[in-house]
């Protein structure tokens, strides 16, 4: 489906505020369009005094001597939007975010979404432009590619002077962010939910194949790891990687061949992360004579599209929606006691997980 211009626009933008001077055929082959699209957002863009254009070249106002904003970011514009800042192309994260649109927009709030790429660094400046702008309140569900990445917004993101709430994110405890609000799901319950469930079915072999490059998926790895080393009746688990791509950590292993190391390893079930992966996964599967759930039993995790492949995937189930929903009802709490003494501490709340069972498991044939 063709991105919108006004997406792929403020892209450009995030991808050049973060950047300084980049070239419009680099942005061209980025964002998969032509170099003459590229070419006319920059100048969409440069006419909007968003940025400079040069020959080929398009480069922020700034100057790059000064910074886009002063670190103590301005206060907030009364009556000004909420800012919304997602992954571009993270599908679980806009379903968060349409459950936040619901609850800004009943309390006559405008919220003004900004699409993140997936460039290093590309969110800082969307945040600082949005606050620039006036946002009044920030809901922001950042990417983390890596632990180290989360770390390093810990300092600025504690001072955007605004009522600011993480989605689907849980800042390490002790770290600058564990006092910002917070609103994700417990996916240790929902990896407690796919374990039990396969073990109610006599699996005690279990896979989990999964991304690293996420803290919904480091958190899932380690509610694994945590879960199956405290139940003796599992005879053997391991953790692989879902895809070539799914990693960015040192030493995680990335099978060359799932089929063969369920083979291998004499395994009977599988737990999948995320959806997409999980049905290129199964069909992988399939490929190389392993039927599911005839000989493998399948639990995805996330739900976005599981019910839809061949066979439907029982999968867990976080819930998305409502996450964005609790998000910006403590926006708005925030919002309402700003400057009064009576405002609460730092709140960090979880949301439980469900369990969807589908035809992608059953039981284990003695």
């Amino acid at each position: 489906m063709r991105e919108p211009g006004d997406v792929r626009r403020q892209r450009i933008l995030a991808v050049v505020q973060s950047r300084g001077a980049v070239r419009v055929t680099d942005l061209a082959s980025e964002l998969e369009v032509s170099v003459v699209t590229a070419r006319r957002d920059v100048e969409e863009l440069a006419r909007e005094g968003k940025l400079r254009r040069g020959h080929g070249i398009a480069r922020p106002v700034t100057a790059a001597s000064e910074p886009a904003v002063p670190p103590a970011f301005r206060p907030a514009a009364p009556g000004g939007p909420v800012a919304v800042v997602v992954p571009e192309r993270h599908t679980y994260l806009y379903e968060t975010m349409n459950g936040a649109r619901e609850v800004l927009e009943a309390a006559g709030l405008r919220i003004v979404l900004h699409i993140a790429p997936q460039a290093p660094g590309a969110e800082r400046p969307i945040v600082e432009r949005a606050l620039a702008d006036g946002a009044q309140g920030l809901l922001f569900a950042p990417r983390w590619r890596t632990a180290a990445l989360q770390e390093a917004d810990g300092e600025w993101l504690t001072r955007t002077g605004v009522p600011t709430v993480l989605m689907e994110r849980r800042p390490r405890p002790g770290s600058p962010l564990h006092t910002v609000d917070s609103v994700c799901s417990d996916h240790w319950h929902g990896m407690h939910l796919a374990v039990e469930h396969l073990l109610s079915l006599g699996h005690r072999r279990i896979v989990l194949a999964a991304r690293d490059d996420s803290p919904t998926a480091r958190a899932i790895r380690a509610a694994f790891a945590e879960i199956v080393a405290a139940r003796p009746e599992i005879e053997d688990s391991l953790v692989v990687l879902s895809a070539q791509s799914a990693g960015t950590e040192p030493g995680a292993v990335v099978p060359d061949s799932l089929a063969e190391l369920l083979r291998e390893r004499g395994a009977t079930a599988a737990v999948l992360h995320g959806d997409v992966d999980a049905l290129m996964l199964v069909q992988h599967l399939a490929d190389n004579g392993v039927r599911v759930p005839d000989d493998c039993s399948v639990v995805a995790y996330d739900d976005v599209v599981a019910a839809l492949g061949s066979t439907p995937l029982t999968a867990i189930a976080p819930p998305k929606a409502e996450v964005g929903r609790v998000a910006a009802e403590l926006l708005l709490h925030r919002l309402d006691s700003a400057g009064r003494a009576s405002a609460r501490s730092p709140r960090r709340v979880e949301l439980l997980p469900e369990l969807k069972v589908r035809g992608s498991t059953r039981t284990l044939s003695v």
